[in-house]
């Protein structure tokens, strides 16, 4: 390796290098691994950016959600084009080892371009893709409950919290063979509902997005839970919209 080419992998490299744990690199793999626990994430499938100022960290495809490390982390500058989910894309750092950027990297710049979002969480929970089999129309909708729930997401994902009284309504898109290929339609449902704080994808999971990683995982557990209390009642036959 030249002096020049080990300069460029060095700086790249102090990208991800920190003693701070509440550095991306350091936080996205802690992040996966309770996503892990909770499901959310089995395989390789699913996962966290994370977007500070102009870099977004974003973790590798194909690595064990649980075994990921700050040094498998891609970095990007932000913003850059996203027109479509094959274009070339900028690297400001790229791990030695032989490994891709997040096959939802397409879908986490529409939560940045359309909601200035600073974290875009994407989970397979078993609860978002039931809700999806379970409403087999274009929204997921649900009102009436538990406060502390439904108060923990916000109108667009960064907007005031829902209250009790409120009706949360969540797009569904139809899922793609390739995941890249559902930018479309995510950026097309997060337009035609801009109020939603996350989109499911049909038989696939969620995208859910917030001002930071904070708000973007607080507000995708209590969706979960939504989704979850949704579907248990929706099969015991209780309606999940009071007063329609």
């Amino acid at each position: 390796m030249s002096a020049t080419e080990h300069s460029i992998t060095s700086d790249s490299d102090a990208l991800v290098s920190s003693t701070d744990p509440l550095h991306p690199a350091n936080l996205i793999p802690e992040l996966c691994a309770a996503f892990y626990k909770l499901g959310w994430v089995t395989g390789t499938g699913g996962g966290i950016c994370i977007r500070t100022g102009d870099k977004v960290y974003i973790a590798p495809s194909g690595v064990q959600k649980e075994r990921i490390e700050s040094s498998h982390i891609f970095v990007m500058p932000y913003p850059q084009d996203e027109p479509s989910p094959h274009t070339d894309r900028i690297f400001l750092r790229r791990p030695t080892l032989n490994l891709k950027a997040s096959a939802c990297t397409p879908l986490f710049w529409n939560a940045f371009d359309l909601r200035n979002a600073g974290s875009c969480i994407h989970t397979h929970s078993q609860n978002a893709v039931m809700a999806t089999l379970l409403w087999p129309g274009p929204v997921f909708r649900i009102s009436h409950q538990v406060i502390l729930m439904i108060k923990g997401v916000r109108i667009g994902g960064n907007g005031r919290a829902l209250s009790y009284l409120d009706t949360l309504v969540v797009p569904i898109i139809e899922n793609t063979p390739d995941e890249e290929d559902l930018k479309d339609s995510m950026e097309e449902a997060m337009k035609q509902y801009p109020d939603a704080a996350g989109v499911l994808v049909r038989r696939h999971g969620v995208y859910v997005w917030g001002d930071d990683w904070q708000k973007a995982k607080t507000q995708t557990e209590c969706l979960d839970y939504l989704f979850e209390i949704g579907v248990k009642m929706k099969l015991a036959g209780l309606p999940t919209v009071l007063n329609e």
